[in-house]
């Protein structure tokens, strides 16, 4: 047993100093230029739209998009919960974005009712309330401190 013992502890031993040893990647550091040259591109138009209609998850809405080199005009529907829809039209050019916002239909708003339900009555609690006896604080047993004042010497 004490064999088993030895070989195992020297086998650990002879482990730990067969490390592989590997240089570090040398790497060169990138070459950066003083001075950042933004890409711009020239103004593309374009154009857009998309419509989703499911009935499963009631999403109904609607947005069209388009563009020329300098303004973008748009305008989005989308069917809010309590049954209007609201369409907004809208503008963006150098001036500033503007929107158009209207509402097609009449707000549906369920009416409240109050529920209709008595509370549950329990009885009062059966126990007594506790008693208690006042608790005693004993005097202290060392006697209180005194102090005194500090004599200063006079100059």
């Amino acid at each position: 047993m004490k064999f088993i013992i030895l070989a195992a502890l020297v086998a650990v031993a002879a482990a730990a100093d067969y490390a592989p040893k590997y240089e570090a990647p040398k790497y060169e550091a990138p070459k950066y230029e003083a001075k950042y040259e933004e890409v711009t591109y020239a103004p593309q138009p374009y154009s857009f739209g998309y419509d989703v209609q499911d009935k499963e998850s009631y999403n109904d809405f609607e947005h069209n998009e388009k563009s020329d080199y300098n303004v973008v005009t748009g305008s989005y529907r989308v069917a809010l919960p309590d049954g209007r829809t609201q369409i907004v039209t809208y503008k963006a050019d150098a001036y500033g974005y503007t929107a158009d916002v209207k509402y097609e239909g009449e707000a549906k708003y369920p009416e409240y009712v109050e529920k209709q339900y008595k509370a549950a009555s329990y009885p009062a609690p059966a126990y007594s309330a506790p008693a208690y006896s006042a608790p005693a604080y004993p005097a202290p047993a060392y006697p209180a401190p005194a102090y005194k004042a500090p004599a200063y010497p006079k100059y």
